[in-house]
């Protein structure tokens, strides 16, 4: 029997939210649409023609993936095409998904992770399910063994990086600032064996974010991001300032999470002060506002990236 279909209204629902996981990428929000009426097809054209771009891939899966409805049209596509590799990964990373949401069982959902991972080898979409269950759910030797079983297939995978950070900073979150932090040297490690032209040059920037997040939660830094040091000290500064360089030279506006990549940068010289760089990026942004780091650390994340964009640009 066929799934049912999604609730009426969903499309103008969907319209009205003031973010979208599929940032400015069209092509996943009509497959993402179709899958919303059970038109597994699409999703499974976008993904064949996604080939083996690892990144923009992931990215697309995880967004397929995040809808409530993805998991019971994916089996629906399995049915079709017992056989096939996307559908087994679609399905391993929606259930991912409910399992975040308490709606599986992890153990369950990891079973089903290795499965679809052994079907494609060198694919490391299933592994970084996995590694975005454990960042929530697991300890971190295994987090990191995940994360190094997608590096072993692509080892500049932007996503996987980002978990990665998010997970190391949330390390001795009660032990105040400390900038030798291991989630600094880890992103500056990650920065610097990447290529030059690699968008993982913004990691150690993300780094910073998410230790603010940790710090701000804990008291050890202020609930207003620009009204703390956090962002202003010497070694701050120097992270900042690289990121926005590589950023004027390369700027990789072609790579899907490229606007992940801005909102961080953004709000990290909104933060410093730096209200022309910030009012340079946020042109670049545009509409395209991603929660993270704009709801750093309780924060109405739309209000705040809003006030932040109309300061820089000189329309508060």
């Amino acid at each position: 029997m066929s799934p049912p279909p999604p609730p009426l209204g969903r499309g103008r629902k969907r319209a009205a939210q003031a973010f979208d996981d599929a940032l400015d990428d069209d092509e996943l929000a009509s497959a993402r649409a179709a899958l919303a009426q059970g038109r597994w097809q699409s999703a499974r054209s976008l993904l064949v023609h996604t080939g083996d771009d690892w990144d923009r891939r992931g990215h697309r899966v995880t967004v397929l993936a995040k809808e409530s409805y993805s998991a019971p049209w994916a089996r629906e596509w399995l049915l079709a095409e017992p056989d096939s590799a996307d559908a087994s990964i679609l399905l391993a990373l929606a259930l991912v998904h409910r399992a975040l949401r308490g709606k599986e069982k992890p153990a369950r959902v990891r079973e089903v992770c290795r499965d679809a991972a052994a079907l494609v080898p060198n694919d490391p979409t299933p592994w970084l399910g996995l590694l975005m269950l454990e960042r929530s759910l697991g300890e971190v030797d295994e987090v990191v063994r995940v994360f190094e079983a997608v590096r072993a297939r692509y080892a500049d995978h932007h996503h996987a990086h980002h978990l990665m950070v998010a997970r190391l900073a949330e390390r001795d979150g009660d032990g105040g600032a400390d900038p030798l932090h291991e989630v600094y040297d880890f992103a500056n490690w990650a920065a610097e064996q990447a290529p030059a032209d690699s968008p993982l040059a913004i990691l150690p920037v993300v780094a910073h974010a998410e230790r603010y997040r940790v710090l701000a939660a804990a008291g050890h830094e202020s609930a207003d991001p620009s009204a703390c040091g956090h962002w202003v000290g010497r070694r701050a500064r120097l992270v900042m300032k690289a990121a926005f360089d590589w950023w004027l030279e390369w700027e990789q506006d072609g790579h899907p999470r490229r606007l992940i990549d801005l909102n961080f940068l953004a709000h990290a010289k909104y933060c410093e002060g730096r209200g022309a760089e910030a009012a340079a990026l946020f042109h670049r942004i545009g509409e395209h506002v991603t929660p993270a780091p704009w709801s750093y650390p309780d924060r109405d994340p739309h209000p705040a990236f809003r006030a932040a964009r109309a300061s820089a640009l000189g329309t508060a």
